[in-house]
């Protein structure tokens, strides 16, 4: 991912952020903010006729040290390419990068009305942690969200 695919991608984040079960975001962040809290090498696009389609980051859940190989993964894709194996790819590719990398913790939080995202990273050996009750308020409702985590063959 380049700073000049941000179009495409906060498109797509806005498509997610619309579904109201991607994120507790309302509103896609600048490109500065986005970029500030993303780790630079990890961070993908994928594409499809010349067009983005998906995109999947990793970011540092601590600037504690002892964390320094635990990352929180996002993945988004294009609402006319969901279901096509784009966010397949995506996880994979960034999950691979991750480990060679030496990132041993990849968590996410998941909506648990998001059934495909935790299909998905359950496909990618993810498994579930627990759930983190009534965390956060969206639409100035609680929201639960499942606490999934893949760990590295290299630790």
């Amino acid at each position: 991912m380049r700073e000049n695919d941000w179009p495409a991608v906060a498109r797509i984040y806005g498509e997610g952020i619309a579904t109201r079960n991607a994120t507790f975001e309302t509103e896609v962040p600048s490109w500065e903010a986005w970029n500030s809290s993303h780790l630079p090498e990890h961070r993908l696009v994928a594409e499809v006729d010349g067009g983005i389609v998906g995109w999947a980051a990793l970011s540092s859940v601590s600037s504690r040290r002892c964390y320094r190989g635990v990352a929180e993964v996002s993945v988004y894709v294009a609402e006319r390419a969901r279901g096509c194996g784009v966010g397949l790819a995506l996880l994979r590719r960034i999950v691979d990068c991750a480990d060679a990398d030496g990132i041993w913790t990849i968590q996410a939080g998941i909506f648990p009305e998001n059934k495909a995202s935790i299909r998905l990273h359950e496909r990618c050996g993810f498994r579930h942690v627990g759930v983190r009750e009534a965390i956060g308020r969206l639409d100035d409702e609680w929201r639960d969200v499942l606490l999934v985590e893949r760990r590295s063959d290299r630790c």
